[in-house]
């Protein structure tokens, strides 16, 4: 059987492949996927890829496959991880890190200022992949940036540095890479003026980057060997993917809630109302990543955040006693109701710390109102991936609870009645935001197809 393209998502346990056919054509098709333990362990993720493979074969029960077009997505070997550092933290060091965290980057520090020996001892204890260095407005401060650049190649690091700061350190920052013999890639400063994000082109940089250097990682050696197209962030290749969908039915959020963390992806410009009222720039596209909410290395500290009596009352007996066989994938009726309450609440708790609020302040003019954080309130769809919202039989429940979550207005998020709930039932969102860098046409029909389903 000839396949046009296979896209592997290369996870921390699992490595799926996923099959589409008719790429060419008008009417693409997703032709089936297949599974199998990812293989960092063993030093050679091919083997993990290769077992994904011959699984897709046995489900599509032929005995040859012949593919034109291998790419890939991976979070295995830690994922992608990176630190940033800016000058100010609520300005560019808070640009860079939501540059990063858009392009699917696991933020293991952020730093505001001059980096200090401990900054320094921190970023070296967390051995990067990526760093990226910002600092400055265009024009602006030079000092700082210049002074971070230095004390990053003076340290024991090898991750290569982006560095998206003031435009006038361009040359003085490449003599300074220059000089240490360190790797540097530029691009524009996320933070160019006072209240302006620009965080796409590091973003883009930061996927260029990752597929440079990802063979670097452990057991990732071999991934060339079978992978022959692009090779992305999963985190990223999803937020690749909802800013394609938004392309096709406007302002939008993405819900991915997994064993261990939950990600929320929003692309939307938000109100003209509502940005009246904003105090800080917001991106357009952003991501935030909950490591205490995950559904089952989390579980149990979920539960506490919730209230363990609370859980009890909503699944008709005690939480304690089903957590002591809880599994991540549910074996019995008591587990699969408090998954299921676990899973709304992962996602209600998620939302809420990523959308905005509208903030009052009383003075001289009397009351003021202001809005801070990033706004949802245009937001008219709700997408659902990840295992919890795309398998749980009452997954259906679960999402028109989550589409009615701001009870009380006061958050930046839609009202009860205005969200319409989508799913990515075939999980394929990662693997259509990889396809799309190749094949954007063929991407947008198939996720017209088996997401938006018109």
């Amino acid at each position: 059987m000839k396949i046009d393209v296979l896209v592997a998502e290369i996870g921390s346990t699992t490595t799926i492949v996923n099959a589409f056919n008719g790429i060419d054509g008008d009417d693409p098709v997703f032709a089936g996927s297949g599974a199998c333990a990812t293989s960092v362990a063993l030093g050679d993720v091919q083997i993990g890829l290769n077992n994904a493979v011959e699984n897709l074969k046995d489900n599509l029960k032929i005995e040859n496959l012949e593919y034109r077009e291998f790419l890939a997505s991976s979070s295995a070997a830690g994922g992608l991880r990176m630190t940033a550092h800016g000058l100010v933290y609520d300005m560019t060091a808070k640009a860079g890190r939501e540059a990063a965290l858009g392009a699917g980057a696991n933020i293991q520090l952020t730093t505001a200022g001059k980096l200090t020996s401990e900054d320094l001892a921190e970023i070296e204890a967390v051995d990067p992949n990526l760093i990226l260095l910002a600092g400055g407005t265009d024009y602006g401060d030079k000092e700082c940036g210049l002074f971070n650049a230095k004390a990053l190649c003076g340290a024991n690091l090898s991750a290569p540095v982006i560095y998206c700061g003031n435009i006038q350190n361009h040359g003085a920052v490449k003599g300074i890479f220059a000089d240490a013999g360190r790797e540097l890639y530029i691009t524009e400063n996320v933070y160019p003026k006072l209240d302006a994000l620009n965080i796409e082109p590091a973003r883009k940089l930061i996927h260029q980057a990752f597929e440079e250097h990802i063979t670097k990682a452990p057991g990732m050696g071999k991934i060339r060997n079978l992978v022959d197209g692009a090779i992305m962030p999963t985190p990223g290749a999803v937020m690749e993917c909802a800013q394609l969908l938004h392309s096709i039915i406007g302002d939008l959020l993405v819900i991915d809630i997994g064993g261990a963390t939950t990600d929320i992806h929003s692309v939307t410009v938000g109100s003209d109302e509502i940005a009246m009222l904003q105090t800080a720039p917001e991106p357009f596209a952003k991501r935030t990543v909950e490591g205490d909410l995950g559904m089952y290395v989390n579980a149990r500290n979920l539960a506490e955040m919730v209230g363990m009596d609370k859980l009890s009352r909503e699944i008709g007996g005690s939480a304690e006693d089903v957590f002591d066989d809880y599994q991540p994938i549910p074996t019995s009726d008591g587990q699969l109701a408090l998954t299921h309450r676990l899973t709304y609440h992962a996602a209600n708790l998620a939302i809420t710390r990523h959308a905005g609020v509208l903030r009052h302040t009383y003075g001289p003019k009397g009351r003021q109102t202001h809005a801070e954080g990033k706004d949802l309130t245009a937001v008219r769809h709700i997408v659902a991936t990840g295992g919890a919202l795309t398998r749980l039989p009452n997954r259906h429940d679960i999402m028109a609870e989550i589409c009615s979550i701001n009870k009380s207005g006061a958050m930046l998020f839609p009202k009860s009645g205005q969200l319409r709930a989508l799913e990515d039932s075939s999980y394929v969102m990662a693997s259509l935001g990889v396809l799309s860098k190749v094949h954007p046409e063929a991407a947008v029909k198939l996720l017209r197809k088996y997401v938006v389903k018109t």
